[in-house]
């Protein structure tokens, strides 16, 4: 499976030329003939919560919309990141992916919402769990400041998933947290893990990138720099049995325990 990262600045406030721009990362990524594309977090708002009134994707009609029609076209699996949505008078940090007939298969509300960056001010908690499969293999998307949670990712892994995917704004000043995390979850999960971090500044932060495709070892397949582009990577899915046979973390767990 070939999966390719689009890795971009993200304009804070500026749906249409963040729209514009991701287009034009995806229309770029064709040419490495991915199966999977994959998005960062909240790239069609950045961080202007306070604009969510004005900017924010009504039920996510536009989004659902032009993404569905690009994965149907160009017969490709988008984990389409995450956009700010409107639901009911509510926002939320929503995550779309579309199978590549161009069905959405799965949508996911961040469900941890991160202090730090106001989320919670703004946004409301998602209650649903996260999974899909692209074509036979089990997958599950997570955004962000979900990754600190590994009680959350755990459940979710635990139903089978053999990917684990992850769209994130992650800030310079955490990076090396951000990498460390993604390689206890891809170890402890025995999993891919494939995550999509933005690049530039933003409205309080600055983010390098760093996007990683991660082995089910924990192993660096890709690891991206601070600059924009579209980044791509070869998996193995078969490599995740192969090592849960080895070490059967899953099987070994003590449920009447924890």
């Amino acid at each position: 499976m070939k999966v390719s990262l689009v890795q971009f600045d993200v304009k804070d406030g500026q749906p249409q030329t963040n729209k514009n721009k991701v287009l034009e990362f995806m229309q770029q990524a064709l040419s490495d003939q991915p199966d999977v594309i994959v998005l960062p977090e909240l790239w069609n708002t950045g961080y202007a919560l306070e604009q969510l009134e004005e900017i924010a994707d009504e039920n996510g009609e536009d989004s659902i919309s032009w993404l569905s029609q690009f994965a149907s076209e160009h017969q490709v699996t988008l984990v389409a990141g995450s956009v700010a949505t409107k639901r009911l008078g509510k926002f939320y940090n929503t995550g779309y992916t579309f199978a590549a007939d161009g069905k959405l298969i799965n949508a996911y509300d961040k469900v941890h919402l991160f202090g730090l960056m106001a989320e919670d001010d703004f946004l409301t908690a998602g209650q649903k769990e996260s999974h899909f499969h692209i074509g036979s293999v089990a997958a599950s998307h997570v955004i962000c400041y979900d990754i600190r949670f590994p009680e959350w990712t755990r459940k979710l892994m635990s139903q089978g998933a053999e990917l684990l995917f992850v769209s994130a704004q992650w800030p310079t000043s955490r990076i090396e947290q951000w990498k460390i995390l993604l390689q206890a979850r891809a170890v402890e999960n025995q999993a891919f893990v494939i995550a999509v971090n933005r690049v530039g500044q933003g409205l309080k932060d600055q983010f390098n990138g760093h996007s990683l495709v991660l082995d089910p070892l924990g192993h660096r397949l890709l690891e991206t720099d601070d600059s924009e582009g579209v980044f791509s990577a070869e998996i193995d899915v078969h490599q995740v049995a192969v090592v849960r046979g080895q070490i059967p973390v899953f099987t070994d767990r003590r449920t009447e325990l924890y």
